[in-house]
């Protein structure tokens, strides 16, 4: 991306780069202009200026465990992204990129990536529902659920507009969410973001400088 962001400005800018069930769509990689460059590290997502802190929060995995996002993400790059196993396009897009890269990457790498993937449509996202659909892209991604209060509580602290059902024609209900991924890294901050838009070429570019990435250089 070749864009760079202010985090106070997250929630806004959630609804300008499009969520599910609107028309507007995410800058990608083959736009014009200079890439987002920190130190010598050249990176395709979008800076967020001032990184956003990890937030607290406590839901529930796929095996009914209790999941404290902050303690259990140390010391990894996580990709943190909130979507439904229902939607057509942008969360299986994202969730196949990622895994497709991820796989391609050396082990001693990619086991220092923490993908998780919180629900936004708890009432259909059961547990085994939620595991089956994530273990379609990789077995080692976390999928993270609990109630609708404590869902819109963790998109609230991440700093996203909680998701929204839309009505069907069919009597059934699409959910509008934020269509992109924060990646925090191994110094709890938020210092990127990937709307839609972007692609494998992307994550495999970015994804080894955010494992190897020291902020405090910055």
């Amino acid at each position: 991306m070749r864009l760079r962001f202010i985090g106070a400005s997250l929630v806004i800018l959630a609804l300008l780069l499009g969520e599910h069930g609107t028309t507007a769509s995410g800058p990608t990689s083959e736009r014009n202009g200079p890439p987002e460059v920190h130190g010598r590290a050249t990176y395709r997502g979008g800076l967020v200026t001032p990184p956003l802190p990890k937030p607290k929060f406590t839901l529930a995995d796929t095996a009914g465990a209790p999941f404290v996002f902050w303690e259990k993400t140390q010391g990894n790059v996580t990709l943190l992204f909130f979507g439904y196993t229902r939607c057509p396009d942008q969360c299986p897009l994202h969730m196949a990129n990622i895994a497709a890269v991820l796989k391609t990457m050396p082990k001693d790498l990619s086991d220092q990536v923490k993908v998780v993937f919180i629900t936004t449509d708890p009432a259909r996202d059961r547990s085994n529902a939620l595991r089956a659909w994530l273990d379609r892209f990789d077995e080692r991604f976390i999928g993270l659920t609990g109630s609708q209060a404590a869902i819109e509580a963790a998109q609230r602290a991440v700093g996203v507009p909680p998701a929204s059902k839309t009505s069907l024609a069919t009597g059934d209900y699409a959910v509008a969410h934020a269509s992109f991924v924060v990646a925090y890294t191994k110094d709890n901050l938020g210092h990127l973001i990937y709307p839609s838009g972007v692609t494998q070429r992307d994550w495999a570019h970015d994804l080894p400088l955010l494992v190897n990435e020291d902020w405090s250089n910055r």
